[in-house]
């Protein structure tokens, strides 16, 4: 079996809302984190190679499979080999759990006969910890540290130790079938209750399409907007609303380059974005979820603000290097946390207003304490919103006035001016956040914009561009067809394209400006970011040229892989996915841009 790592537009994600494995489409499963998305790997082929974990469950000496795709709304996917003697399909799905995190896998004969092989390398801690296995009964337990995994096959087959690996070798003919349960727990406690796979698949075919039927989008490309509410569905971790930038780690912008980072974390700058496409959708008890998570992460002082958290809020994410992992398509350092967790980034204050405003004007519930901590937030904002910051995308290089982030401090004193029109019963100062608000969107204007070029730059004195200032318009800080807001989408068009597609800033510095050299600090470049050809789509269509969104939206549709999953970023050159995959903000921007070309944007 050679010891390569699939392509990122060859996995396709199962998932129980909390956690989430990937499966190439040669069969093997090659990342999976267990029992949280943000534990440790105990399958990390992804970021190394076989011996770092996996499980590959496919017909013997077979390649890729025939075709695959996932049942119809839902996150259960099925996999077909046609080989010379038969036609095999695999299923494969995580239930949504009681207590226990399973993955299921059932080999079903379709025609002919098909000799199967399943090999099974566990290795906890990232494809550190080589566990010791025994038998117990009819399963096969590998047991280190904290960690004990659980396997069985129902029947029974021919099972077996191979190179520190366990083995399964049977035989399918039509009709047959055969299903295996891994199951992890806690190597403490008594052995974990087994769950009837076929049961299983049942309840989670149909509670998947429940959800499904829930969404109240009918317009063109619904079978695309399902798929990406069911991706963000299964990155949401149920016990808290929770919602993960992506399920994995360090997969590279660039390949073999160094821009690897953790994205198994809750960002807030994707607070407003996410509310709007969930309660477009008509998903409003997620939406509240999500919002609940909100409020409970950021209470605390306002000048303690995170830009993102743990699955429940958490505020330490220690960044570290693990030295033992090679990484995908050798893009080291492998890294797990963040050490962006510590930056400053002011546009969070904005994106966590609106995101408050967006759910008093769709209804929600509301939460007595939330406006108490909004409060607090301006009472910081006002003075701070004048500091340099590292900005929404994390540079890693100096503190510079960024365009967007002002943009989103106007964003923030707007929503309580507003919120204290709709509602004059709420205490605060209306007249100081409207100066606030005025003060905030004239120095934008006059420090942050290219007259010469007719464009909001990235950072004051600089002329780099932005794609974030792309979100101008949407926000509401000036409309679509202004002069300065067309402008702006033409540069960006003009001088971030890479084959029609959007980076986010060049990375080569070579416009200098404010701070000088490369914005954010680090070597080599990136793939263009998925989110931002949506925004750019976006704004064309607020600006009233729809056929140019719609040709860009249907541009973006293809870059989808035979499952519909979108990565971070991609490469027009290569054609390869690049970055975390799937990634929760390409699926929010495709939902948006879906509902924006619809002309439903009830929840903005």
């Amino acid at each position: 079996m050679p010891d390569v790592t699939s392509a990122l537009e060859d996995y396709a994600l199962i998932g129980d809302h909390q956690a989430a494995a990937l499966i190439g489409r040669d069969g093997s499963l090659d990342w999976l984190c267990l029992p949280r998305f943000d534990s440790p790997a105990c399958f990390a082929a992804l970021l190394g190679g076989l011996d770092q974990g996996h499980w590959r469950l496919a017909p013997a000496g077979a390649g890729a499979c025939t075709r695959r795709a996932y049942l119809e709304d839902s996150l259960i996917l099925e996999s077909v080999w046609e080989t010379a003697g038969g036609t095999v399909k695999v299923i494969d799905f995580m239930p949504q759990r009681d207590r226990a995190p399973d993955v299921v896998r059932i080999v079903e004969g379709v025609r002919g006969r098909v000799e199967m092989l399943g090999v099974l390398r566990l290795r906890f801690d990232y494809g550190r910890v080589v566990p010791w296995v025994r038998r117990s009964d009819s399963h096969h337990v590998a047991v280190a540290g904290p960690d004990s995994v659980w396997l069985r096959s129902d029947p029974a087959v021919h099972t077996y130790g191979q190179d520190f690996s366990t083995r399964s070798e049977f035989t399918v003919s039509a009709g047959d079938k055969v299903a295996f349960v891994l199951t992890w727990h806690p190597s403490h406690e008594p052995r974990p209750r087994q769950i009837d796979p076929y049961e299983a698949l049942d309840h989670s075919l149909k509670d998947w399409r429940a959800w499904a039927a829930r969404c109240r989008y009918q317009g063109p490309h619904r079978d695309a907007v399902v798929r990406s509410l069911v991706t963000l569905k299964a990155l949401t971790y149920a016990p808290t609303g929770g919602i993960v930038a992506a399920p994995t780690t360090s997969l590279p912008e660039r390949l073999g380059g160094v821009r690897n980072w953790d994205y198994r974390y809750c960002w807030l700058r994707d607070s407003t974005l996410t509310l709007s496409a969930l309660l477009l959708a008509g998903y409003r008890e997620e939406a509240a979820a999500w919002r609940d998570w909100l409020l409970r992460a950021i209470a605390g002082d306002p000048a303690e603000l995170q830009i993102m958290y743990g699955l429940a809020g958490e505020r330490r994410i220690h960044e570290q290097e693990l030295s033992w992992l090679p990484g995908y398509a050798d893009s080291a350092p492998v890294r797990v946390g963040n050490g962006a967790v510590g930056q400053r980034q002011l546009d969070v204050y904005g994106e966590v207003m609106d995101s408050f405003h967006l759910a008093r004007g769709s209804g929600l519930p509301a939460e007595p304490h939330a406006w108490q901590i909004q409060r607090a937030m301006m009472d910081f904002l006002e003075s701070a919103w004048q500091d340099p910051d590292e900005g929404l995308w994390e540079i890693r290089g100096p503190r510079r006035h960024f365009v967007h982030s002002k943009v989103m401090a106007w964003v923030a004193a707007d929503r309580a001016v507003r919120a204290l029109e709709a509602h004059p019963e709420l205490p605060g100062d209306i007249d100081r956040w409207r100066v606030m608000r005025e003060t905030v969107h004239r120095e934008v204007c006059e420090k942050g914009y290219d007259a010469t070029r007719s464009t909001f730059t990235q950072s004051y004195g600089s002329a780099e561009l932005d794609a974030a200032t792309l979100l101008i318009p949407r926000v509401g800080f000036l409309p679509a067809d202004d002069p300065r807001v067309i402008g702006t989408i033409d540069a960006v068009r003009r001088e971030l394209s890479h084959d029609g597609l959007i980076r986010r800033y060049t990375t080569d510095g070579e416009r200098g400006g404010e701070g000088g050299g490369n914005v954010d600090g680090l070597p080599g470049s990136e793939g263009t970011f998925l989110v931002c050809s949506f925004w750019l789509a976006d704004a064309l269509m607020l600006a009233g040229r729809r056929q140019e969104a719609e040709s860009l939206f249907q541009r973006l549709l293809s870059l989808r892989n035979d499952v519909g999953l979108l990565s971070e970023e991609y490469d027009p050159k290569s054609g390869r996915m690049l970055g975390n995959f799937p990634q929760a903000f390409s699926h929010i921007g495709l939902v948006r841009t879906a509902l924006t070309l619809a002309g439903d944007r009830r929840a903005d």
